[in-house]
């Protein structure tokens, strides 16, 4: 092999990336080089320069946060990986988007030591980066005393075109502005292409400027391959305490690729074995071998291994001081870093007492919320705007935010401080950017987020909410106003297909409780489940609190569904099951039936996803296959109930639309009525 030419070792670094990535894709026939061949400058600078991380311990709890929120070019990061030291071996390298490789098409966290959050749907990464930035920004707030800021560190983003077009990123960069996050810094690899075309078809605005009207503090790169014009861009960023950073970075896509640079043919498609060779003649690197990595390099990077392990021991001298003078705190904190609950958590949580008149699950979930809040130090989160009717403030516990406003002033004076110790996150109307936001905050070890909203709204938040289950990451949602009986705000505002649609995610745990002491189990499965998000789906309108004398321990709920109350000598002619608002329409009609001598099991079956973790033993003691009437009620679209239905059953749904009413009316016309039940259970019991 000939030497190769003379060089700098940043310029010889910087190439390595960019050719073990195009390597990597070539022989996958799969992938995206344009990004890594562009960024690889950016990425080098950031990573050797500033990163502070420990290869050799990726969940070291004080380490910066790197983001690729342009996960199509996730090539560049594995080589970031490997190269610095990770558990990333060369193997894995040449396995990209292979089976079982830890090197797949899209980061996934859950998958690859070093990856914070699974990227790859545009703008969900930027939105994570502001949920990292806020949590450091509390846990700083929280547990740092003078001369001991256990809690000192940055979350960077390489952010792309595509990224910045999304709504998620708009509506994250408006409150991360708001908010004053100055240890948010993201890199904007500015090349002007997409997958399909030139940004210039739809995408001209002057991204600075916008940027700026947000509150962010913005620098432009005119030449992405310069490094120390980089460098100072990052130094200058890190400087800037009152406001997140954005540095535009203005990049050539493909850099290196005679035939393919600056064009949209090099976003999301190999270069071509031949344009792979005439790419490395441009960067002056030999043809072969495959995957060559020049000793210099090699070393360079790997000084991150060596300087990670002293770093990160530093800190732990630091912590250890810490513990010695702050113990109650450092004991909190080690909780919160090993994601271990208090035992006293629960302590308070409310038994509520038989009702017929009852609460709203939403209110029931508010009681509860404020009984495990003081105990749980990483419990944070609001709502989109509407904690008065999602019952989610939580109350003497301060609000998130940069700034004090004057008390009773609409204008609003500022006094200039901070508080960033609230744990009442104030969205405003960003459904989908409080999702991914959420998600964020989810990946640093012992928050516990939630996010609220009604049902209706969990549309916006849907790919935030699938990501959340693909990353199995702890993020409660409270959805609240769940069915027709919302009513007079009619058909816009009443869910009819969202259940069935959260239900379809995998991963996503979703829970509907029947009263309130299904919603406080409901809560603390929600909180005892660390590695899944959890929906709990609750009412507007009060529903009746049952006497558990007479029905079934609402401790039942854990196990997804159980037998509320059994016919006689448990022996049952039908089944009836319900979930919600409706278990109190099978109770009553279960009560109706049995004065005819009908005998009737009620079901409670708040969450399928917890039903079909159960053993089939259990399952088959809940709804016996000797049984195959049943009939099932819920407020909302029958698809998935087939499963439990069978083919001798029946359901109360709705498969239109609902109408703007009252509550009553609207349920009342759909057939969600005791009289209904009875009447098709009966037409049931004939038909066999």
């Amino acid at each position: 092999m000939k030497p190769l030419a003379a060089k700098s070792l940043d310029e010889l670094c910087v190439n390595t990336l960019r050719t073990l990535s195009i390597d990597a894709i070539q022989q996958a026939n799969s992938g995206h080089p344009g990004l890594p061949l562009g960024a690889a400058p950016m990425a080098y600078v950031l990573w050797t320069r500033y990163l502070k991380h420990n290869p050799a311990n990726p969940q070291w709890y004080d380490r910066d946060r790197f983001v690729l929120s342009a996960g199509h070019g996730s090539m560049l990061l594995y080589s970031l990986l490997h190269l610095t030291g990770y558990a990333m071996p060369i193997e894995q390298i040449k396995q990209f988007r292979q089976w079982g490789s830890l090197t797949p098409g899209h980061p996934e966290s859950e998958l690859t030591p070093g990856v914070e959050v699974t990227t790859g749907p545009l703008g969900q990464g930027f939105a994570n980066g502001v949920g990292m930035a806020i949590a450091e920004a509390y846990l700083a707030a929280r547990y740092n005393q003078p001369d001991f800021n256990i809690i000192d560190h940055f979350t960077y983003a390489i952010v792309s075109d595509g990224d910045l077009m999304e709504g998620v990123a708009s509506e994250a960069a408006s409150l991360a502005g708001h908010l004053k996050l100055g240890k948010l810094i993201y890199l904007y690899d500015n090349n002007h292409i997409t997958l399909s075309a030139s940004t210039y078809l739809a995408f001209t605005e002057n991204c600075q400027q916008r940027f700026d009207a947000y509150g962010w503090h913005t620098q432009i790169i005119e030449d992405g391959n310069n490094l120390e014009a980089i460098d100072r861009a990052i130094e200058a960023a890190r400087q800037e305490v009152e406001r997140p950073s954005l540095i535009l970075i203005k990049t050539c896509i493909g850099y290196g690729s005679p035939h393919k640079q600056n064009t949209f043919e090099v976003h999301g498609s190999p270069l071509g074995v031949e344009e792979v060779k005439l790419t490395k003649q441009y960067l002056g690197w030999p043809e072969e071998p495959l995957f060559y990595i020049p000793q210099e390099a090699k070393k360079h990077f790997h000084k991150a291994v060596t300087h990670g392990h002293k770093i990160e021991t530093e800190w732990q001298t630091k912590l250890a001081a810490y513990e010695k003078k702050f113990p109650d705190a450092a004991h909190e904190f080690h909780q919160l870093m090993n994601k271990e609950l208090a035992k006293n958590w629960n302590a308070n949580i409310p038994l509520f007492p038989a009702d017929p008149k009852g609460m709203a699950t939403r209110d029931a979930s508010g009681k509860v919320m404020q009984a495990i809040n003081p105990n749980l130090p990483g419990f944070i989160g609001g709502s989109a705007d509407l904690n008065p009717s999602t019952k989610t403030e939580l109350i003497n516990f301060g609000n998130f935010q940069s700034s004090e406003t004057a008390k009773g002033d609409l204008q609003g004076s500022v006094d200039g401080g901070w508080n960033y110790t609230g744990r009442n996150l104030y969205y405003g109307v960003r459904e989908h950017a409080m999702g991914a936001i959420s998600n964020g905050l989810a990946a640093v070890n012992g928050m516990i987020p939630f996010a609220a909203t009604f049902l209706i709204f969990s549309d916006y938040m849907r790919p935030a909410i699938r990501l959340a289950a693909l990353m199995k990451s702890q993020v409660i949602y409270v959805f609240t106003h769940d069915s027709l009986a919302l009513g007079e705000d009619g058909p816009t505002h009443q869910p009819v297909e969202q259940l069935a649609s959260l239900r379809a995610i995998p991963q996503l745990i979703v829970i509907r409780p029947a009263d309130a002491n299904e919603t406080a189990v409901a809560w603390q499965v929600a909180i005892e489940t660390r590695h899944n998000p959890v929906a709990l789906i609750l009412t507007r309108q009060a529903v009746p609190t049952l006497d558990r004398k007479e029905f079934s321990s609402a401790e039942g709920l854990r196990r997804g569904a159980y037998i509320l109350a059994d016919a006689p000598k448990g022996k049952p002619s039908i089944i009836l099951i319900a979930t919600g608002s409706e278990v109190a329409l099978i109770v009553s009609a279960q009560q109706k039936l049995q004065q005819q001598n009908i005998g009737v099991r009620i079901v409670s079956m708040p969450s399928w996803a917890l039903f079909e973790a159960q053993s089939q033993q259990y399952r088959n003691s809940v709804l016996p296959p000797s049984i195959s009437l049943r009939l099932v009620v819920e407020a909302g679209v029958s698809q998935g109930w087939e499963r439990y239905i069978g083919d001798n059953g029946d359901m109360i749904s709705i498969e239109t639309f609902g109408a703007s009413a009252s509550g009553t009316t609207v349920m009342q016309h759909y057939g969600f009525s005791v009289e209904n039940i009875c009447k098709q259970t009966l037409a049931l019991l004939k038909k066999s």
